[in-house]
C-alpha cells in the first residue's frame, strides 16, 4: 500500500516567517519558500542543473508503479523540451476492465441498445466499416476513489433531496386536500384511499431515510474505424443537465499511447480517464487513478511548470509512463497481477527507471515471484528500480518489501531539512539540522542486508488529480523520497546518455551510494539513512570517472561456518548468545554482469584486485585482499569507494533481573526527532510487558512514537506500536505481548516536528516490567470429544494471578473446488518479458448460508503474502445467484456481511507454469464466519477431568508461585451451544488468555494482552432417533400399500423432471398427466405437482394461453381439497404424545400450503391476463373472480407475507392504490432475509413510475445494475 500523509499547503504569513527567523535563525524568503515546497538543494539537484541545464532528465523514461497518474494534472502535459510528458497510461490491475464482447448493430434510426439496456444513438460521423458495435457497461463508482465518491454522493444527495422534498410536499398536499373533503370517512373505499395517500407520503420519507447512492452506470461502446479501435462512453447518469453526456456527443478515444488523449466523465466529478482496448475489442480498460498518490509521486519526479520553475519536479525533462498497480476494488492495494503487468509494460516501453512508492511487510526478504521478475528486468533489461523503504519506523528491522528487502531494488529513506520544515510543513521553529523523518523505516533486513540504500527529501508540494479540485498539495512519506531520488537518478541518466556513458543499474547504484552525504554520526546511522543523502552532482562526477569500468555488480552470499541455514546478504547478530562468542562466516563474492554481456569482450577479460577493509578491526577480522580473475587492475583507485559491502549488525541486549524483571530508564531528555533505543533480552517465560511512561519539564504538547520489535525465524517481526500525545506532564500505561527468549528493541521517539516551538526538552522516566504465564501448548486444540484438555501453567518470573478466559467466536468451514479451469491469458499485457504467456487457474467454490452472517475466505497457502510468494497473483470474488458481487479480495481477505442464500466464490491464480498450477486444482478454502455475540461460546475450566460431565470442580483463578506448575482443564463446548448446520470437520476458533495486567486495579481488571489460539473440531451430529419412530407408523400399512405409495410418489417425482420444450415432449407430458389423473383422481399432491410444472413451463409465446393453463391447474388443486374438513382439522390441537395425530396435523398443514399456493398462482395468472389485455374492458365477473380468489386466499394465510404478498400488491394496484401496494411490497422486501428477487424490484419500479416519482425510479434503476448485473465482471 502507499504510505503517505497529505495536506493542502499555503505560504506562511510574513509575520510568522519573521518570528521563526528571529527564534531559530532560519529565514525564508518567497523564492526559498517555493524552493522548500519541491526540495532540490538538499540533494545537489540545484547545483547540478545550474551547471548542466540541458541534463534535466531529457532522454530518460520513468515508469511510475503506483495508483495511476492523472494525465490532466498540472505540470504533467509537456517536458521542458516540448515533448509529451506521459507516453502511456495503463491500468495493470484489471479493476477498470469492461467486457465488450457483446456485438450489436444499429437500427434504422442509428441507435443501438447498450449493455445497460439503454437505447443509445451513435454519431453518424463515426467511421465504422463493419457496422458492428461492441457494448459493455460499468458502475462508474467502481472507477472512482472513496474521496471522490464521498464528494459526489453529497452533491447528488443534495439534488435528490430537493426533488424528493418536492414530491413529499405534493403528497402532503394531496393528503390534506383529501382530509378536508372527507374529514371523517366512513366508507371503506374512502378509508382505503386515505390510507393509500398516507402510504405514499410514508414511502417517500422512508426512501429518503434509506437513500444509498451506488452511482450511475456508464455505457461503453467500442468499434474499429478501419485503422484503430475507438471507444465512446455515455455518461448521462453523471450529468446535471438533460441531454448532456450523450454517447453521440462523446469525442472518441483510442489507446492512450497512440494519440495521448483522455476524457472527463463530467464537470461534476472533474475526473479524467483513459481508454485502452485489448483482445480484439472484446475488452476495454477504463483507466482512472485510485488515489492522488501517483500523480503526486509523478510530479515530484518530473513535473514541468514553465510559469513557476521553482515548483518543477526534480527532472522536468523526463518522460513518464503510468502503470497503475493499485486496485480500486481493494481501495488502492496493489495486486500481484498489477505488479507483473507493470513490469511487462516497463520492459515493452524500454524504460530507464522504475519508481515504486508502494510496499508491504514480508515474511522472507529478497524472495518471491515478483522479485524473480524484477531481477530479470534489472539484470537483463538494465532498468534502474527505485522504491520506498517504508513508513514503519522508528524501530529497526521495519523496512518493507520490495523497496527495503530486495537486492535489485534501491530502497529510499525519508529525510527532512530545516527548509522543508519551515516551508512545506510550516513549522514555527524548524530544527537546526536535517534529520530522517521519525516514521521512516529502518534496516536491517532479517537476513542482514542494510535495507535502506540512500535517503532523499520525504516531503513535497506536488500536483494532484483534477478531481481533487486543487492543483497541488503537501504529502510526506518514503513515497515522496523515492520519486525525489528517482528524479535525481533520471538527471544522472540524462547526463550519461548525452555523454555516451553506458547506463547500468550496477554503476548508477555505486555512484549514488558512494557519493551520498552522511546525515548523522549515530551508531545506527547506516540502518537509518542508508549510505546517506543523495548528492546528484557528486554522483555525476563519479559516473564520468567510472565511464570505462566494467558494468558489474558484486553479489555476496554469506553463511555461518557449521550451519546449513539459507544464504544471507549480511551478518546480523541479535540474540544474547550470538554476540557473546566468536563466530566464523564465509562470504562468497560473485561478479554479476548483465545478461546480454559478451563472453569474449566483457566476461573473459574481467579481473579486479580488491583491498578489503573492516570498519572496526577490534570486532571483525577479515583478509586483506581478494583477486577476481584476469586483466590485473590496479589497487590505486580510492575514488571508487567501496566496490561491495558486507553489512554487519551486532546488537548486545540488556539482561534483566528481579522478580519480576524490570528495566528503569530515568531522566531521558528528548528534543524534536530524538530517539532512544534499548535492546532487551526478554526473559524466557515472559509473555507480556507492562510499561509506565512519565513525562515532565515541558511547556507545549509533545508527541511520542513508541515501537517494539522482536525478530522470529520465518515469521514477520512481532511489532507493537503506539503514538501518544502528552498535553501536559502526566503518566500513561501500556501493555503489549512479547515472546520470551528473543531480543526486544524498545524505541522511544519524540516526533520530528513535536515541541519545535519550545526550548525546553521533554524529561521522560520509562519503566518496563515483564510478566508471563508459560503454557506448554501455544495452541489449544479440542478434538470434538467430551474429554477436556489438560493445561499446565507456570510462572517463571514472579508470582502471577492465573485467570484463564477462553472464547470461541468464529467457525471455519472447509470447502473443495466444484470446478477448475485453466486459461492462457489472451492479451499482450500478460506476456512476460521472457516471451512466456501467463496462465490463469480459476477455482470455483460453492457455499450456503442458512442465515445472514459476516464471513471471510481464508486460503492458508496463499494469504498474507504478496511479495514473498512464488505465485504471482491471487484474487477472489464472492457473488450470489444474481451475479451481484458482494466482495473482492486478494492476499488480505476481509469480512463481508452476506444475507441468507447460496454463494459462489471464484479464486483466480496466475502463473506461467501450468504444472505448478495443477497442484492447486483441489486447493482447500476455509469460509470463516463470525458468530453473533449471543452465539459466542465461553468455555469453562475445571480442576478435575470429569468436571465437564459432573458440572463440579470449576476452576476460576489461582496464584502461580515462580517455578511451580499448576494444571487445570478446559472443557469442550456443550452440544447445545454448537452452531446449527455446521458440518462435521468444521473448526470453532477463538482465543484464550491466562493472566491479568497488574497495573490495573481489581475493579477494572484487564486481561493480559498475550492471547493464544484455541480451536475445537465440530464432531458428527447425534443420530436422529425420530426416524425409527416414523417407521413404526409406516409398518401399520401392508407391504402392498406401501409399495403402491412408493410407486405413486416415484411417478409424481418423475413427472417434474420431464421437459416440455417442443411439441412432442409437450404431447407426451400431457398424456402422462392425463394417465396419472385417471390413476390417482383428486390426489392433491399430484395436482399440486402438475400446477408447479405448468407454472414453471413459461416458454410459450402465447402468454395468455399459458396463464389460462395455470388457472385450470390451480382450480383442480382447489377442487380436490375438502376445505371445510381441512379447516376443522387445522383448528384442532394435536396431542403431543400421540404420534398419529402429530402426523395428521403435519399432513393438513401441507394440504393447506398446497391450497394457498394454488390460489396464489391463480391470482397471479388472472392479474397477468388483465395486464396483457389493457385495451379490453374487463368484465365485472372477471374482477369478481380475482377478488373472490383473493378473499379465499386470505382465509388460509397472511396474504401480506413474503411468500404471498405479491398478490396483495397486484390487488392494491388493480384498485388504483399504488401507495398501499408499494408499502406492502417494501415490507416484503425488507422482511425477506434472502438474496434480492428481481421480479419484486421490477414490480417496485413499475409502481413508482405509475405514481410518477421520476427521481425515485431513476434511483431504483441504478440499484438494479448493482443487484442484478448482466454478467460477472472480468478478473
Amino acid at each position: 500500500m502507499p504510505s503517505s500523509s497529505s495536506a493542502p499547503t499555503t505560504p506562511p504569513p510574513a509575520e510568522e516567517t519573521t518570528a521563526a527567523a528571529a527564534a531559530g535563525g532560519f529565514r525564508l524568503t518567497e523564492p526559498s519558500f517555493l524552493e522548500s515546497l519541491m526540495p532540490k538543494k538538499e540533494t545537489g539537484v540545484d547545483r547540478f542543473l545550474a551547471a548542466h541545464p540541458e541534463y534535466d532528465g531529457r532522454g530518460s523514461l520513468i515508469a511510475i508503479f503506483d495508483s495511476g497518474v492523472d494525465p490532466a494534472a498540472a505540470g504533467l502535459q509537456k517536458t521542458s523540451d516540448g515533448k509529451p510528458k506521459i507516453l502511456d497510461v495503463i491500468d495493470c490491475t484489471g479493476s477498470g476492465d469492461v467486457d465488450t464482447s457483446k456485438v450489436v448493430k444499429a437500427d434504422a434510426d442509428g441507435a443501438i441498445v447498450g449493455a445497460s439496456g439503454a437505447r443509445l444513438s451513435v454519431n453518424p460521423s463515426w467511421k465504422n466499416p463493419s457496422q458492428e458495435w461492441r457494448v459493455g457497461c460499468k458502475l462508474v463508482y467502481e472507477l472512482f476513489t472513496d474521496t471522490l465518491i464521498s464528494r459526489l454522493k453529497k452533491e447528488r444527495k443534495r439534488k435528490w433531496d430537493e426533488e424528493n422534498q418536492e414530491a413529499i410536499s405534493r403528497a402532503l398536499n394531496q393528503l390534506n386536500e383529501f382530509e378536508k373533503k372527507h374529514s371523517k370517512p366512513d366508507d371503506a373505499k374512502l378509508k382505503k384511499a386515505q390510507e393509500d395517500l398516507q402510504n405514499r407520503l410514508d414511502c417517500l420519507r422512508k426512501q429518503a431515510d434509506g437513500y444509498d447512492d451506488r452511482g450511475p452506470v456508464i455505457d461503453v461502446v467500442v468499434w474499429h474505424d478501419g485503422d484503430v479501435w475507438r471507444v465512446a462512453v455515455d455518461t448521462q447518469g453523471l450529468e446535471d443537465k438533460k441531454d448532456s453526456g450523450k454517447l453521440a456527443d462523446f469525442v472518441p478515444l483510442t489507446n492512450y499511447r497512440i494519440e495521448r488523449k483522455f476524457g472527463i466523465f463530467s464537470k461534476l466529478d472533474a475526473c479524467s480517464f483513459v481508454a485502452n482496448v485489448y483482445d480484439d475489442g472484446n475488452l476495454v480498460s477504463i483507466v482512472t487513478d485510485c488515489s492522488p498518490h501517483a500523480t503526486h509521486v509523478a510530479g515530484i519526479a518530473a513535473a514541468f511548470h514553465p510559469e513557476e520553475p521553482l515548483l518543477n519536479g526534480i527532472a522536468p525533462g523526463a518522460q513518464l509512463i503510468s502503470c497503475r498497480i493499485g486496485d480500486t476494488r481493494l481501495g488502492s492495494m496493489e495486486t500481484g497481477t498489477g505488479l507483473v503487468r507493470a513490469l511487462i509494460a516497463a520492459v515493452e516501453h524500454k524504460c530507464d527507471l522504475i519508481n515504486m512508492s508502494y510496499g508491504e511487510p514480508a515474511l522472507l526478504p529478497d524472495y518471491g515471484r515478483f522479485i524473480d521478475i524484477v531481477n530479470e528486468v534489472v539484470d537483463k533489461h538494465r532498468i534502474i528500480f527505485i522504491s520506498s523503504a517504508g513508513n514503519n519506523g522508528p524501530a529497526l528491522n521495519t523496512v518493507g518489501a520490495p523497496g527495503g528487502t530486495s537486492s535489485s531494488i534501491i530502497g529510499i529513506g525519508a529525510y527532512v531539512s530545516p527548509a522543508m520544515a519551515a516551508g512545506a510543513h510550516c513549522v514555527v521553529q524548524p530544527p537546526s539540522e536535517g534529520m530522517e523523518y521519525t516514521w521512516s523505516s529502518r534496516g536491517p533486513t532479517a537476513d542482514g542486508d542494510l535495507g535502506v540504500s540512500i535517503s532523499a527529501p520525504g516531503g513535497a508540494v506536488a500536483p494532484v488529480p483534477t478531481w481533487t479540485l486543487q492543483s497541488r498539495m503537501l504529502m510526506n512519506g518514503t513515497s515522496m523520497s523515492s520519486p525525489s531520488a528517482c528524479g535525481g537518478v533520471a538527471l544522472l541518466v540524462s547526463a550519461m546518455k548525452a555523454e555516451g556513458i553506458p547506463v547500468s543499474p550496477y554503476t548508477v547504484r555505486k555512484a549514488i551510494e558512494n557519493t551520498a552525504s552522511s546525515i548523522s554520526d549515530a551508531p545506527e546511522e547506516k540502518l537509518t539513512t542508508g549510505h546517506g543523502l543523495l548528492q546528484v552532482d557528486r554522483a555525476y562526477e563519479y559516473a564520468r570517472q567510472a565511464k570505462k569500468l566494467p558494468l558489474v555488480s558484486y553479489r555476496i552470499s554469506i553463511s555461518q561456518v557449521g550451519k546449513s541455514i539459507p544464504k544471507l546478504r549480511g551478518i546480523y547478530l541479535r540474540g544474547s548468545n550470538s554476540c557473546q562468542q566468536t563466530s566464523e562466516w564465509t562470504v562468497q563474492l560473485n561478479p554479476k554482469f548483465h545478461d546480454d554481456a559478451s563472453n569474449l569482450e566483457q566476461l573473459v577479460p574481467f579481473e579486479e584486485c580488491l583491498q578489503l577493509h573492516s570498519t572496526d578491526s577490534s570486532v571483525i577480522n577479515i583478509p586483506e585482499y581478494i583477486l577476481l580473475t584476469n586483466n590485473g587492475r590496479s589497487f590505486k583507485a580510492p575514488w571508487r569507494g567501496p566496490i561491495f559491502r558486507v553489512p554487519i549488525t551486532i546488537i548486545k541486549p540488556i539482561a534483566l533481573s528481579g522478580e519480576p524483571p524490570i528495566l528503569l530508564l530515568s531522566k531521558l531528555y528528548f528534543k524534536s526527532g530524538h530517539i532512544e533505543r534499548r535492546f532487551i533480552n526478554v526473559p524466557i517465560g515472559a509473555s507480556w510487558a507492562e510499561v509506565t511512561m512519565r513525562t515532565s519539564a515541558f511547556d507545549t504538547p509533545r508527541r511520542f512514537f513508541l515501537d517494539t520489535v522482536q525478530m522470529c525465524p520465518l515469521k514477520r517481526p512481532i511489532k507493537w506500536e503506539s503514538v501518544v500525545t502528552f498535553s501536559s506532564p502526566s503518566i500513561k500505561n501500556f501493555s503489549f505481548p512479547v515472546e520470551g527468549g528473543l531480543t526486544l528493541e524498545l524505541s522511544i521517539a519524540q516526533f520530528w516536528s513535536s515541541g519545535n516551538a519550545s526550548h525546553e526538552p521533554t524529561c521522560v522516566d520509562f519503566e518496563i516490567v515483564f510478566h508471563g504465564i508459560f503454557i506448554d501448548q501455544k495452541v489449544i486444540a479440542l478434538d470434538g470429544s467430551e474429554s477436556p484438555m489438560r493445561i499446565v501453567a507456570r510462572s517463571l518470573l514472579a508470582s502471577e494471578r492465573l485467570v484463564p478466559v477462553a472464547t470461541l467466536n468464529k467457525i471455519k468451514i472447509p470447502y473443495r473446488p466444484v470446478d477448475s479451469n485453466f486459461c492462457p491469458l489472451p492479451t499482450s499485457r500478460d506476456r512476460l518479458p521472457s516471451g512466456k504467456q501467463i496462465i490463469a487457474l480459476t477455482l470455483t467454490y460453492k457455499f450456503k448460508l442458512e442465515d445472514g452472517a459476516e464471513v471471510k475466505p481464508h486460503l492458508p497457502l496463499l494469504n498474507n503474502r504478496i511479495y514473498d510468494n512464488k505465485f504471482e497473483s491471487q484474487f477472489y470474488r464472492i457473488s450470489d445467484s444474481n451475479k451481484c458481487v458482494y466482495s473482492s479480495g486478494d492476499v488480505y481477505p476481509s469480512y463481508v456481511k452476506l444475507p441468507k442464500g447460496e454463494y459462489t466464490l471464484q479464486l483466480y491464480i496466475r502463473h506461467e507454469n501450468v504444472q505448478i498450477l495443477e497442484k492447486l486444482k483441489q486447493l482447500v478454502l476455509f469460509i470463516e464466519r463470525k458468530l453473533e455475540k449471543k452465539d459466542c461460546i465461553q468455555l469453562s475450566f475445571y480442576s478435575e477431568p470429569d468436571g465437564p460431565i459432573t458440572g463440579n470442580a470449576a476452576f476460576k483463578s489461582s496464584v502461580l508461585v515462580p517455578g511451580e506448575p499448576e494444571a487445570f482443564y478446559v472443557g469442550p463446548p456443550s452440544r447445545e451451544k454448537l452452531p446449527k448446520g455446521a458440518p462435521p470437520g468444521s473448526v470453532l476458533v477463538g482465543s484464550i488468555t491466562y493472566g491479568i495486567v497488574s497495573s490495573f486495579n481489581k475493579k477494572d481488571e484487564q486481561h493480559a494482552p498475550a492471547s493464544y489460539s484455541i480451536l475445537c473440531i465440530i464432531p458428527p451430529s447425534k443420530v436422529d432417533d425420530t426416524k425409527e419412530k416414523g417407521v413404526s407408523v409406516e409398518t401399520e400399512k401392508s407391504i402392498s400399500e406401501r409399495l403402491n405409495d412408493e410407486v405413486r410418489d416415484t411417478k409424481i417425482k418423475f413427472l417434474s423432471g420431464l421437459k416440455q420444450d417442443n411439441e412432442d415432449n409437450k404431447s407426451a407430458w400431457t398424456e402422462l398427466v392425463a394417465s396419472l389423473k385417471s390413476e390417482y383422481p383428486k390426489y392433491t399432491p399430484l395436482l399440486a405437482k402438475i400446477l408447479e410444472c405448468v407454472h414453471q413451463e413459461s416458454t410459450s409465446d402465447d402468454k395468455i394461453s399459458h396463464h389460462k393453463e395455470v388457472i385450470v391447474a390451480a382450480d383442480e388443486v382447489v377442487d380436490s381439497i375438502d376445505k371445510e374438513q381441512l379447516a376443522k382439522l387445522l383448528v384442532l390441537k394435536p396431542d403431543p404424545e400421540d404420534e398419529e395425530s402429530q402426523k395428521t396435523k403435519k399432513k393438513m398443514e401441507e394440504t393447506r400450503d398446497q391450497l394457498a399456493d394454488a390460489l396464489y398462482q391463480k391470482g397471479l395468472a388472472l392479474a397477468e391476463i388483465e395486464s396483457l389485455k389493457p385495451d379490453e374492458s374487463t368484465e365485472a365477473s372477471a374482477k369478481d373472480v380475482f377478488e373472490e380468489n383473493y378473499k379465499e386466499l386470505i382465509k388460509w394465510v397472511d396474504a401480506k407475507s413474503t411468500k404471498y404478498g405479491t398478490l396483495t400488491v397486484l390487488r392494491e394496484r388493480r384498485c388504483g392504490r399504488c401507495g398501499t401496494a408499494l408499502k406492502v411490497l417494501n415490507d416484503m422486501i425488507q422482511e425477506d432475509s434472502e438474496q434480492p428477487k428481481k421480479k419484486l424490484y421490477d414490480l417496485k419500479i413499475q409502481l413508482i413510475e405509475e405514481i410518477g416519482w421520476a427521481h425515485v425510479s431513476a434511483y431504483e434503476k441504478q440499484w438494479m445494475h448493482v443487484r442484478f448485473p448482466p454478467s460477472l465482471p472480468p478478473f
